[in-house]
């Protein structure tokens, strides 16, 4: 059963049903379900599919390519270079009775191995070969995102705008994660799900290895934090099957997430990132895997980007994971309302609101207004950084909306001093921007808020409900 994607099943049934051939890419971080996606809308048919071996070399990948070949009933010898397989594979689609032949090759990167000219075999099979027929629909996939999209959507040779369909997949959304929690009766409540999503994000999964005997906390505790757990080491795993050299990119990581605002690209060069001509590139593989957000400064053009970390795992690991150096096998039952804990709790719920902007323009009711996302930072005394808002949505119809999130397990309570603080704030921002738009407060409170005078000054609050609904394009 696939939960979600469906506006990619429409993209992937699309381009099967075309008079041409097709060549679709899946593409996502690891462990998102992009086989499962592609398996699942074909429902298991393919007239050939195959997948590239983890760290193995040029003769291993042959060898397993000769196999998936003897699979789909072609029985022939292991080739002895990739021009050799790509042929094989012109007369099993020749061979085939089918209407439209769907190929699957699945984690595709490992496949390029040194100087074994997959590349070249791939773009001859294609350019001289499959593109000319109106049979073929040729899928290719991999964990390894930044290959991906720079090996073949962003190819500058041969592949140059052969891939006629792009197809991202995302994490789960909470209205998924709660979908995906419903079917396997995890029997969670909302508040649950998000501090789940908060600790997982919306990878589908670590959602499946949960014990619905348990509760959230004991289940965190065994899958993250006991030597045998399943996810114990899961960082290192998850960065290495992203990134052929991963060290530049858990580099650049390390150092957004020591800070909650973002750093500029000059920022982070300031901290001894190398800008040695590849942090652009490593910046934008960084976004397109969603580990990273870049906004723009309030006022300022995109050349003013912030860039940000907003993967809830990752954001998980570093206050954690990293800090767990006792090895505490309960630590997070240990941590539950310390703290670290209430700090990591209101972070990591600025994220899950950063990650449902639509939900929030939805709640907000301006879904059919152009509008733009972005966040602002007022520097005091020093160079300091003494006044921020991550969340502000910039509309055009004459109106700013700046947002303040508040986490807590019971309906917020708005002090006068805190109102004084946005109040204050907002004064700022006025000052510090000129903004000439009216400025809509909003607050974005988890549980609600406990009204009184000062919480009826926000001219909308919205709760985790909203967060929860589903996104309807208009």
């Amino acid at each position: 059963m696939i939960i979600g994607r469906i506006e990619e099943k429409k993209k992937m049934l699309k381009a099967n049903d075309s008079e041409y051939s097709q060549f679709v890419t899946v593409y996502g971080r690891r462990r998102v379900g992009k086989t499962f996606f592609v398996r699942e809308t074909f429902n298991y048919k393919f007239t050939f599919e195959h997948a590239g071996l983890a760290r193995a070399g040029m003769k291993e990948q042959l060898a397993a390519w000769q196999t998936s070949m003897k699979f789909h009933g072609y029985d022939t010898v292991k080739p002895k270079t990739w021009l050799d397989a790509f042929n094989q594979l012109k007369e099993l689609i020749i061979a085939s009775p089918k209407k439209k032949k769907v190929i699957f090759i699945d984690e595709m990167p490992w496949m390029d191995t040194p100087k074994s000219g997959f590349i070249s075999a791939l773009e001859f099979f294609w350019n001289g070969w499959a593109s000319a027929r109106k049979d073929i629909t040729l899928i290719v996939c991999g964990s390894a995102t930044s290959w991906i999209i720079n090996k073949i959507i962003r190819n500058k040779a041969g592949l140059h705008g052969r891939v006629t369909t792009k197809i991202r997949i995302n994490p789960f959304t909470l209205a998924e994660c709660e979908k995906f929690a419903t079917h396997y009766r995890l029997g969670m409540n909302r508040r649950q799900l998000t501090e789940c999503s908060m600790v997982m994000g919306g990878i589908p999964y670590y959602w499946s290895l949960l014990d619905r005997e348990k509760s959230l906390a004991q289940n965190i505790d065994d899958l993250f934090f006991q030597e045998n757990g399943e996810l114990h080491n899961e960082f290192n795993e998850l960065y290495r099957s992203l990134f052929k050299n991963p060290e530049p990119y858990i580099k650049v990581i390390e150092q957004l997430g020591a800070r909650k605002v973002g750093m500029t690209r000059e920022e982070l060069i300031s901290s001894g990132i190398k800008d040695n001509g590849k942090l652009t590139e490593l910046l934008e593989d960084l976004e397109q895997c969603g580990f990273i957000r870049k906004y723009a400064a309030y006022g300022y053009s995109s050349h003013k980007a912030i860039f940000q970390l907003i993967d809830p795992y990752t954001l998980f690991y570093y206050k954690f994971i990293l800090a767990n150096d006792r090895k505490d096998e309960r630590f997070w039952s240990h941590s539950q309302n310390q703290p670290t804990y209430n700090n990591w709790c209101g972070l990591a719920f600025e994220r899950i609101c950063l990650l449902h902007v639509n939900q929030i323009k939805q709640a907000l009711g301006i879904t059919g207004v152009i509008s733009g996302v972005c966040g602002w930072q007022a520097l005091g005394k020093g160079g300091n950084k003494d006044a921020q808002i991550d969340l502000i949505i910039d509309r055009n119809d004459d109106i700013v909306d700046l947002c303040e999130i508040k986490y807590s397990r019971e309906p917020y309570i708005v002090t006068s001093e805190y109102y004084d603080i946005v109040l204050n704030k907002t004064l700022r921002f006025k000052e510090d921007t000129k903004s000439t738009k009216s400025i809509h407060q909003i607050l974005i409170s988890a549980n609600g808020v406990k009204r009184n005078a000062y919480s009826d000054e926000f001219q909308k609050i919205i709760t985790l409900d909203s967060l929860f609904e589903p996104y309807i394009q208009i």
